[in-house]
């Protein structure tokens, strides 16, 4: 389980309105690596909620998935 504190933190790293874009994500249902996609919050279990530009909305999972940053909010 994750902590309360890293899911306060990944709040504060990635707010909703941050861009980011897919590096590497195991799933059978997973965007093509590169997409890019618009945070639109953290769940209580640290699941980052991504809208990807592509109309997928899956989730980027902690510690699992990998995205990089590629804008803040706004």
């Amino acid at each position: 389980m994750i902590s309360r504190e890293i899911i306060e933190k990944l709040k504060e790293i990635y707010p909703s309105g941050t861009r980011v874009k897919l590096i590497k994500m195991e799933d059978v249902q997973v965007p093509p690596k590169g997409t890019l996609g618009t945070v639109y919050g953290v769940d209580a279990i640290g699941s980052i909620l991504v809208k990807w530009d592509n109309g997928s909305t899956l989730n980027v999972i902690f510690r699992e998935d990998i995205i990089e940053k590629i804008s803040d909010k706004g």
